[in-house]
């Protein structure tokens, strides 16, 4: 057995100089306000186009996807390869999107989507919607940053046989990370974001390397994984798709990268922007992600050809995937560049666990709190709220990790991005038209969301053992196709969001059922950084002066 001291000194010494990092984030960039959710949760709005390159590019690619993604390829083979192509998709889409959000949240100091959809349809309900979806769809994304962390300490030796022992690091770690969030806000996680893709970036880069070196070459790193799925038992397993998974392959690239600028810690990266010009050149420059995520993925296949071994599952007679990349560094580096390598992983859980962390929070404090419990709430009220449910956030993904089978938080994960892809409608489509109205749009989501259930109870998940929510592939066959193809969840409940959306709108306003007054104008879409801000909440007890 090896010795993991070595590694587990890195890894601590990086996860320390982090997390002075997040305290020392408070007083980065001279913050004129901390009571302030411009302030605590927005960083100032003033992010510049390279701290908002590695802010984003941190929340979007997390510690999951650093485990996730080449345990999927490991798996399954070029299935899981879905992952790049749907960032690809996504930039050129969001390129138009976001930059008239940003405007139009410029403009209003809206903070969230939820905001937007309140203001663009005057629906307070459909934006209590919107906000709902996104804080159920981001809580179990939270969770899966914590698989990360364990899957590391499993492959550490770190762990125990107790509840308590087990998770105990865990709960450490973000208990520190919880006390530099509440203190520093956004800026923690944006200053951070430097460290931990410099840290990202050379481990990929060093391995895609040193890996076919030490494996023969690429030629004998394929001709490994393409043994082993010729000895699959999956007629879908392989390093070339077939025509049975197709179909998945291209719904789950596209369902899946529509969704991912559509989860609330994505917008809130944005939001922290100066202008619409640092969206645009982030837009062009963040498919260089997309490469580093390519290089990852490929680490899959290495570790075939290493003849990894992932580590048992909590649920007996199971395996944790998720441990397949730690242990390929475990076995094929020194001591010293594992733990570099670890500390990476760690470290890019604590960037997007933040963000995601506040974003949640921002969505209950301004359309729950703030809409339904106290609309007199101050901004100094609204800072104080955001605070504390930021720190409950982390403490239901802590418990969802100590108290739930991890695999089952990965099937969840899959789960949240067809649920949050049935805001699109109100957010992405409601930045170019108000056309559909705003009781069609909660008809719209009522059907997606319903739709959905149905379609994702219907799917097990064998590896998991659990019959029902397994993931997100769901049989044709059970919409009556004589084949065994399957189609990403999120694909079809959207479409038919839309479709209910589109036609419940012909007969509302046939029946000329009132609409509500647009908060927005046309030139809020095109607003930059120095244009005079509306003020969105009169009724507030202080009035917003960021002009």
């Amino acid at each position: 057995m090896r010795d993991h001291i070595t590694e587990i000194v890195v890894f601590t010494l990086l996860f320390l100089l982090v997390s002075g990092m997040g305290f020392v984030a408070a007083r980065w960039r001279a913050p004129k306000d901390m009571a302030h959710l411009d302030e605590w949760g927005l960083g100032g709005r003033n992010f510049g186009g390279w701290i908002t390159w590695f802010l984003v590019g941190g929340d979007l690619y997390t510690a999951y996807t650093f485990v996730a993604v080449p345990a999927l390829i490991f798996g399954a083979g070029a299935a899981g390869l879905f992952a790049i192509p749907d960032t690809i998709i996504t930039y050129p889409l969001f390129f138009l999107i976001l930059i008239r959000l940003w405007s139009v949240s410029h403009r209003h100091g809206f903070v969230t989507p939820a905001d937007f959809v309140r203001s663009r349809f005057d629906s307070p309900t459909l934006a209590l919607v919107v906000a709902i979806t996104g804080i159920v769809a981001t809580m179990p994304y939270i969770a899966l940053q914590l698989v990360g962390i364990e899957a590391v300490l499993k492959t550490m030796g770190v762990t125990g046989d107790s509840l308590l022992a087990r998770h105990a690091p865990i709960i450490i770690a973000f208990a520190i990370l919880a006390a530099y969030t509440y203190q520093s806000g956004l800026r923690a996680p944006a200053l951070i974001a430097f460290v931990k893709d410099a840290l990202i970036y050379v481990v990929i880069l060093v391995a895609v390397i040193y890996l076919p070196f030490k494996l023969g070459g690429w030629g004998s790193i394929f001709d490994a994984a393409d043994e082993k799925f010729q000895a699959s038992v999956s007629a879908n397993d392989g390093i070339l798709l077939n025509a049975g998974n197709q179909l998945q392959y291209v719904t789950l690239a596209l369902g899946s990268g529509l969704a991912l600028f559509l989860y609330p810690h994505s917008i809130t990266g944005v939001l922290a922007s100066k202008n619409r010009t640092v969206i645009k050149r982030n837009m062009s420059a963040l498919p260089a992600y997309s490469f580093l995520l390519g290089l990852l993925a490929l680490l899959g296949y290495a570790a075939i050809a290493s003849n990894v071994k992932p580590l048992p599952g909590a649920t007996q007679g199971t395996v944790d995937s998720n441990t397949v990349v730690p242990l390929l560094f475990d076995m094929q580096f020194p001591a010293w560049f594992a733990g570099v390598a670890f500390a990476a992983i760690g470290i890019g859980a604590l960037v997007p666990a933040a963000i995601m962390s506040i974003a949640a929070a921002n969505l209950f404090t301004r359309n729950i709190y703030k809409e339904y419990l106290r609309k007199n709430a101050s901004h100094a009220d609204e800072a104080r709220v955001s605070k504390i449910t930021s720190l409950v956030v982390k403490i239901g993904a802590v418990a969802c990790i100590a108290f739930l089978d991890p695999q089952f938080s990965i099937d969840l994960q899959l789960i949240g991005g067809v649920i949050i892809l049935q805001t699109a409608p109100a957010v992405a489509l409601g930045l170019f038209t108000r056309w559909l109205h705003r009781g069609a749009l909660i008809a719209g989501w009522v059907a997606g969301m319903g739709l959905s259930m149905w379609m994702l109870w219907q799917i097990p998940n064998p590896a998991t053992k659990h019959a029902h929510f397994g993931g997100s592939a769901f049989p044709l066959s059970e919409f009556g196709f004589d084949t065994k193809r399957t189609i990403y969840v999120g694909f079809v409940t959207v479409l038919v969001n839309l479709l209910i959306a589109v036609i419940v709108t012909l007969i509302l306003r046939a029946a000329k059922t009132p609409a509500g007054v647009d908060g927005t104008t046309r030139d809020d879409y095109f607003a930059d950084e120095g244009d005079p801000r509306v003020d969105p909440d009169p009724t507030a007890v202080e009035t917003p002066s960021r002009a």
